[in-house]
């Protein structure tokens, strides 16, 4: 898959660190920032962010990195292959991608 091109995010704390800016910088992706004010710029992120933290994030106590990416990963791929989205008629989104392809 590769790097993204750019990387969309609000005006939060943690996407305006010098960090954050000079990784990106240094690894040629564009970092693209909603308006100021206006969170409906970016509403599918923010839903997806909810939903990450209520259905993963608060449910663990994680170890070291290397197990949260572990268990990211898994529950990633349920998010995409079995659990039901009810934006897209209550289906995984794995199976609109096979439809429509």
């Amino acid at each position: 898959r590769g790097k993204p091109a750019a990387i969309r995010c609000d005006n939060g704390p943690e996407y305006l660190s010098s960090e954050l800016i000079n990784w990106a910088e240094k690894h040629q992706i564009t970092m693209l920032y909603i308006q100021p004010g206006k969170p409906t710029q970016n509403a599918y992120v923010e839903r997806f962010n909810r939903t990450v933290r209520h259905e993963w994030l608060d449910l663990h106590l994680f170890e070291s990195v290397e197990h949260a990416q572990e268990l990211a990963t898994q529950w990633l791929w349920l998010y995409n292959n079995e659990r039901p989205n009810t934006a897209i008629g209550g289906i995984p989104p794995k199976q609109l991608t096979q439809a429509v392809h």
